[in-house]
């Protein structure tokens, strides 16, 4: 599919999301992303994005939870059980520390959680399913620009976790022991002198291109938007204007 599909795609996907806030379309949006991904991520080092995205959500959900446990706002309710309450200053008046922590809270805060995590998959999915570099290349010269910024964070993880375990396998392979606590410098080192090798093919092929000499763009094998592609967005689409 287009590139520009599966994120527009999600982008309509997480607005719906953040308008209904309900938790069962919420649980039912991240199966069909962990079905798609599962049958459609595409071949290189951001095709785990889903992945970490997915540790990433749980960590969120974990944080708000202990937070709303340990420190908020007093929502009357049906009391679960009670921690010892710490006075706070009064300029910090109507937030708690300790205290009655009551049913009413944690579902709220829970699904608020499970919210933002949803918009994070939702966006962990689209990195997972397009090749960043095909995305930079289908944008609009106006959006250029953002989209390199945009593609060169989302990238920036995958090839770190995938150039971090082709050094392990590597240092395993000559026998060298990476089990310690100090062995960050044997795997520091080869990392950062691998980036920089490749910020300098980068920047001398970018070169030998005439990179910035033209402000007008070619494109080799342009991918064109089809009707399925159409489709695919335009489901997202009546998806949103259900929910207004």
């Amino acid at each position: 599919m287009h590139p520009l599909a599966w994120w527009l795609w999600s982008a309509f996907l997480a607005t719906t999301l953040v308008r209904l806030q309900n938790a069962w379309i919420t649980l039912l949006v991240i199966v069909l992303l962990a079905l798609l991904v599962k049958f459609y991520k595409s071949d290189g080092p951001w095709s785990e994005s889903f992945n970490w995205a997915a540790k990433l959500a749980i960590a969120v959900i974990t944080f708000r939870l202990f937070i709303a446990v340990v420190i908020g706002v007093p929502v009357p309710g049906r009391t679960i059980f009670a921690l010892p309450n710490i006075p706070l200053p009064h300029w910090m008046a109507g937030i708690t520390l300790g205290g009655q922590v009551t049913w009413e809270r944690i579902s709220s805060t829970a699904i608020e959680s499970f919210n933002i995590a949803a918009i994070i998959l939702v966006f962990g999915a689209a990195t997972a399913l397009t090749n960043p570099r095909d995305l930079l290349k289908a944008l609009p010269p106006v959006f250029y620009e953002v989209g390199m910024v945009l593609v060169i964070a989302t990238t920036l993880t995958p090839q770190l976790v995938s150039n971090l375990q082709r050094i392990r396998v590597a240092q395993k392979l000559r026998g060298a022991s990476i089990n310690r606590f100090l062995s960050w410098r044997q795997i520091a080192m080869p990392l950062l002198e691998d980036s920089l090798a490749r910020a300098l093919d980068l920047a001398a092929a970018m070169d030998a291109r005439g990179y910035g000499y033209s402000r007008k763009r070619s494109k080799y094998r342009p991918q064109n938007f089809k009707a399925t592609d159409a489709l695919f967005v335009a489901s997202a689409i009546v998806f949103l204007a259900v929910s207004i």
